[in-house]
């Protein structure tokens, strides 16, 4: 396909407008390595939780939903929707407590939590473990994403597209830190929403598709669009729906939904006015992520089981396509191509946005770990602020080209996405109980993190016979669960004075009143639940519409304002009530 004038300047003024945020931006994050890692930790809760959603909304997001939906309908998205309730729990319990204890990253936390020389090398070894590689895997795949759909539209080679997107994102990013990201995903969230929105619309109204109703009516989409598995066969609940409400939730770790907390989500709480806003960001980006954002591309995903019915009818209608590329994620660029001038310009500068919208977090986020928590811990404790924002520059342009790289390797994003929930099975119990079980230690950390690796790898490369996805990881969790646990209760505790000085900066206004405290904490959990269940309600009423069937959608929805607002009285009476504390 070829881009017209029109197409071409709506892709040019939107990529001008990111340079100028970014080079406005320049010049108040370059004053010290807070202003540029944490944009001088005076953000306000709309822009942090708009840059939080923003982030997520990755080019490889609707590759991956689009795959899900193809592959295990509609119901196959609660390989993600579990993680509302991680989310939820993150926003009302955590946030606060992250904002509370004001370190510069999520990677510092060890040597607050933690005593001795193990608590240190375990800050250093994290920062490089998630700086560098869990970082560079996810950039890799959001750059896959993106090169799958050049490819698609415009028969772009895999290199030209990395080398292209690699150097405008790091130029933009490098420029402006976190201040001029979180500027930018506000615009770009905006341009990649529209995008999704418009293709949707136009998709589902292509003559080949007719319109919603037979979308819905269609004897292929009819049998993929149910929001639950077939509960008659346990091939089908059991994967899809009992593991990750079950299991997953609570057990996986992984990139934007790390249980308690991490990466770039605690990197915006840290850069929060104080608990309040920190608690609010968090709380509205999990609404907008779970229930406002995944029905576009739900409807382009079953719109392109009507028009690519197999893998086979991909690959005719994009012959130039390497054959290792084509696979079920690809049907959502494939559906693109039907946009008319104008649009498609608007769809093009959206995944654009969406690309840059990621990668420049990340980018930010792993510079941060290498700088706080690897040079200045280890390298120049007494570095300039200049030049630690220099050395993070320098990473920064580091990170991108290894990222490039395997970005030419991968095949597919529900390939990837797999890997990384691999990865991380087991360890997100310890992320939630290390905050208030003293026994944990920097030996649970490590060994949960060795443990939890070598499992992942062994069910990867050997691949037991008779074994599925799900019972591998179901097993993973199992054995690294088990694991941390049993290393916790045989090795020492952390230093008692290092526990008092970690729970006297988490209390807060509660100060040494431990009962106080544990009430608030219930009914922070109670009400967590209640807002996943509000963002579910949203979810499936907005789903009912859609299929039209009115009477559950106005139940559901009805439900869920309700449920919303006792939520939202909540947080209202529970920072009234609250004498405000020294934020760090």
């Amino acid at each position: 396909m070829n881009l017209t004038a029109l197409d071409w300047g709506i892709v040019i003024l939107v990529l001008l407008v990111i340079l100028l945020i970014g080079i406005w931006a320049r010049r108040r994050a370059s004053k010290d390595s807070s202003a540029y890692f944490l944009g001088g930790r005076n953000m306000p809760w709309w822009l942090l939780g708009t840059s939080m959603v923003a982030t997520t909304f990755a080019t490889d997001t609707p590759n991956l939903v689009t795959g899900l939906v193809r592959e295990q309908g509609v119901a196959g998205n609660w390989a993600w929707w579990c993680f509302l309730l991680t989310g939820m729990v993150t926003g009302f319990v955590y946030a606060r407590l992250w904002r509370r204890i004001g370190v510069a990253t999520d990677i510092e936390f060890y040597e607050v939590r933690y005593s001795g020389r193990l608590a240190m090398f375990l800050r250093g070894f994290r920062a490089l473990y998630l700086g560098l590689l869990f970082n560079i895997m996810i950039m890799a795949n959001v750059t896959l994403a993106l090169v799958k759909y050049a490819n698609v539209l415009f028969g772009v080679s895999p290199t030209i597209v990395v080398l292209c997107a690699g150097f405008v994102t790091v130029v933009i990013s490098a420029a402006g830190g976190l201040l001029g990201v979180m500027i930018t995903d506000l615009v770009l969230f905006v341009v990649s929403m529209s995008g999704a929105v418009t293709a949707a619309y136009v998709v589902v109204n292509l003559p080949a598709i007719g319109g919603l109703s037979a979308l819905m009516s269609h004897p292929e989409v009819l049998a993929k669009r149910d929001f639950l598995p077939d509960f008659s066969d346990p091939n089908q609940y059991l994967p899809l729906l009992v593991i990750p409400l079950i299991v997953q939730w609570w057990s996986a770790w992984y990139p934007g939904s790390e249980p308690g907390g991490g990466g770039y989500i605690t990197q915006r709480m840290l850069a929060a006015k104080d608990e309040r806003h920190a608690t609010g960001a968090t709380v509205f980006f999990n609404f907008a992520h779970y229930a406002l954002r995944p029905w576009p591309w739900i409807l382009v995903a079953l719109a392109s089981i009507v028009v690519f019915p197999d893998l086979a009818s991909i690959k005719s209608a994009f012959p130039h396509i390497a054959d290792e590329l084509v696979d079920h994620d690809l049907a959502y660029a494939a559906m693109l191509s039907f946009l008319p001038s104008g649009l498609l310009g608007l769809m093009v500068a959206s995944i654009i946005a969406a690309y840059i919208s990621t990668i420049s977090t990340s980018l930010n986020l792993g510079a941060s770990y290498i700088v706080n928590d690897v040079y200045v811990r280890f390298i120049e404790p007494g570095a300039a602020e200049r030049r630690r924002v220099l050395i993070g520059r320098i990473v920064t342009v580091l990170l991108m080209l290894l990222a490039g790289l395997l970005a030419l390797t991968l095949k597919s994003a529900v390939q990837a996405f797999q890997l990384l929930l691999s990865v991380g099975a087991g360890t997100g119990l310890l992320f939630f109980l290390r905050w208030f079980w003293d026994r944990i230690n920097a030996w649970s950390e490590i060994s949960a993190m060795v443990i939890s690796f070598s499992a992942s790898f062994y069910f990867h490369v050997w691949e037991p016979a008779g074994l599925e996805l799900w019972q591998r990881f179901v097993l993973s969790v199992g054995i690294t669960t088990i694991g941390w646990i049993a290393v916790t209760l045989l090795t020492p505790a952390t230093d008692p004075e290092t526990l008092r000085r970690f729970h006297a900066r988490i209390a807060g206004p509660d100060g040494g009143d431990k009962s106080r405290f544990r009430n608030k904490l219930a009914a922070a959990l109670a009400i967590a639940f209640l807002a996943a269940l509000s963002v579910y309600g949203c979810l499936f009423g907005v789903g009912y519409a859609l299929y039209g069937q009115p009477a559950p959608a106005l139940a559901l929805l009805a439900c869920s304002l309700i449920a919303g607002m006792i939520c939202l009285v909540y947080l209202k009476n529970a920072f009234s009530e609250e004498q405000s504390v020294p934020q760090v």
